[in-house]
């Protein structure tokens, strides 16, 4: 059966996340309708990607009865009205990152998948990739010893536009949410537990928007970490995680597919390797693929998404940042 996929928004973001991962496949997933407030945006959009139908207006997309799966690429502010809208419509979501404003919107709509019985899916593609399982393994396997720290960083060249989305903090913008959304989910992922946030502090633009941060956070065993985003560049995509034996840096943790390196110092010696996989947004459309079909429960789903908002909320209010009331 072919899954059917509809995007809202003519967003930039959905060619490279979502459409041309959709025709590198066997033709078991379509695009079959995109949606936008403006008739001429939806037509050129639909017209530019081979797309067979354009809709005027998001609510149009949602009565469209050959639409499976909705791919929510709208700024952050709208993620949780039309997610849960697309949830009654008796839609699957996948839904890009940050998931919402806040948590409180986050458990709302996790709540609405619930109550649905709909899969409301976060599009944290790099978790799909096989390099993540690659580093997830050391925090059993003892490689590094014990792990008693773990660091993360995604900073990225990011010209500061008073109507870019990312500038504006009522649309959600800020380098937390953009980026350093990343980072926190590694951490969170990789210890497999909440973090307690020790300390953060924020440089920010002129609309209020966080241009970078940084923070410091403890997580219940006793491993302590932190993370930092900036939109002040260059490109660096790290985790570092340090053991009692030595330490292991990953760079290209977020498009791996686009050039890695994973390194290891044990006991005095480095050692450097990558892993092989496709681009991320494919990893990830295999899996929500595959979940969907088998309806088991994917990593960036449910509280998962609830949690990672919760810790944004936290290291904002850490660091002093006003946030707007969604």
């Amino acid at each position: 059966m072919t899954l059917r996929v509809g995007i809202l928004g003519a967003a930039d973001i959905a060619p490279k996340a979502l459409i041309d991962p959709v025709r590198r496949r066997d033709g078991d997933v379509e695009i079959v309708a995109v949606a936008s407030r403006r008739a001429d945006a939806a037509a050129a959009y639909a017209e530019a990607h081979d797309i067979p139908r354009s809709h005027v207006g998001y609510e149009a997309l949602l009565a469209d009865p050959d639409v499976d799966l909705v791919y929510n690429a709208l700024p952050p502010s709208a993620h949780a009205e039309w997610s849960i809208a697309a949830l009654e419509a008796g839609k699957d979501v996948l839904c890009e990152k940050p998931f919402a404003m806040d948590a409180e919107q986050a458990a709302e709509m996790v709540a609405a998948a619930d109550r649905t019985g709909r899969r409301l899916i976060e599009a944290f593609h790099d978790r799909y990739h096989p390099l993540w399982g690659d580093v997830a393994a050391y925090r059993t396997s003892g490689r590094i010893g014990e792990i008693v720290s773990v660091r993360g960083t995604f900073e990225v060249d990011i010209p500061f536009g008073p109507e870019a989305i990312r500038s504006v903090p009522a649309l959600g913008g800020g380098a937390l949410m953009d980026l350093g959304c990343y980072p926190l989910h590694w951490l969170r992922a990789f210890t497999g537990e909440e973090p307690e946030v020790t300390e953060a502090e924020a440089r920010l633009n002129s609309l209020g928007a966080d241009q970078s941060i940084r923070a410091s956070v403890s997580f219940p065993s006793g491993v302590t970490g932190s993370l930092s985003a900036s939109m002040a560049g260059p490109l660096v995509q790290r985790l570092v995680l340090e053991g009692t034996r030595g330490r292991l840096t990953v760079d290209g943790m977020v498009f791996p597919s686009r050039g890695h390196s994973i390194q290891e110092e044990i006991d005095g010696v480095t050692r450097f390797r990558t892993v092989a996989g496709a681009e991320t947004y494919d990893h990830q459309l295999s899996a929500v693929v595959a979940g969907l079909a088998s309806g088991e429960r994917l990593p960036t789903e449910g509280q998962d998404s609830i949690a990672n908002m919760r810790a944004i909320d936290a290291i904002y209010a850490s660091a002093g940042v006003e946030r707007p009331r969604p």
